[in-house]
């Protein structure tokens, strides 16, 4: 099945065609301003498409609270404009081919459940760590969306007064850090300035890892996964996992509970998991 793949971002678009079983023909353009911008942008890159291959529809990975079975993009994010109408619609209307939308998050656990870290499991849970913390959870190898699509939100899970987001983001890791020194520093430095004995560093990211741990290893015992991927920017430090491993030990130590120990990796897609997994959504939907 030849298919176009779009990756839909904030700042550029990701586009590529899906052919012999792979990426092909990669590229980006500038994501329009408006709702007309956009439908012009992606009608004449599908055309474009269209002359090179014979594609039989358009795959597409979306933010936003994505509504398979209406068509519909809920929620909010940095394209207002494609948000609350049957966006599936109108693009089927334009493209001339059958489309399907899939969350962002989503898609990259489905792009990593097809080829990358998790590929081979029927369970697995996925994390993006950026912003906030986002995610997705796979059953069968399939996306869990849950009944009121908050499947994989696990930002909302509350530690103490505060939420996942609030203590496991490096930003925020950034932005508490630069509060108490005045600096302004951004997560990656951040992170590698606590292996210089650098106090207030250290802290910082002792709360992230932890509270990130605490994470997975209630996920790993409420929801028993295969395994669990991290993804989002953070996910190119080498030093992330022995991190975790080491304070998912400590904690089972400081329990009278020794039951299972998370298997966890990093994602290995990396910029291609959206467009891979929209991919895979596309052919769950019309594999028939």
């Amino acid at each position: 099945m030849n298919l176009a793949a779009i990756d839909i971002g904030g700042t550029t678009i990701k586009l590529a065609t899906w052919k012999d079983g792979k990426l092909q023909n990669n590229h980006a353009v500038d994501t329009p301003k408006d709702l007309n911008g956009f439908y012009d942008v992606l009608t004449a890159e599908i055309n474009k498409i269209k002359q090179d291959t014979k594609i039989e529809g358009v795959a597409i990975s979306s933010p936003g609270a994505v509504d398979q079975k209406t068509g519909i993009i809920g929620g909010s994010s940095a394209l207002p404009y494609i948000h609350n109408f049957k966006i599936v619609d109108e693009l089927e209307k334009r493209f001339e081919l059958p489309v399907s939308i899939e969350n962002d998050a989503n898609s990259a656990a489905l792009g990593e459940l097809a080829a990358g870290a998790g590929k081979g499991c029927n369970s697995m849970a996925f994390f993006v760590i950026g912003t906030g913390i986002g995610g997705a959870l796979i059953i069968n190898q399939k996306v869990w969306h849950g009944a009121h699509l908050f499947g994989g939100e696990f930002g909302y899970m509350l530690m103490g007064t505060h939420t996942l987001s609030e203590l496991a983001s490096p930003v925020t890791m950034a932005n508490h850090y630069n509060e108490r020194t005045g600096k302004n520093l951004d997560g990656i430095t951040v992170f590698a300035l606590a292996d210089q004995d650098d106090p207030v560093a250290s802290d910082v990211r002792s709360t992230l890892i932890h509270s990130l741990a605490v994470a997975i290893y209630n996920i790993q015992h409420s929801f028993d996964p295969e395994k669990i991927v991290l993804g989002g920017g953070i996910s190119n430090n080498p030093e992330l996992i022995p991190l975790l491993n080491k304070e998912i030990d400590q904690i089972e130590a400081n329990s009278d509970l020794h039951t299972l120990k998370p298997v966890i990796a990093l994602c290995s897609l990396k910029s291609d998991a959206n467009l891979r997994g929209a991919v895979a959504n596309f052919e769950q939907k019309h594999q028939n």
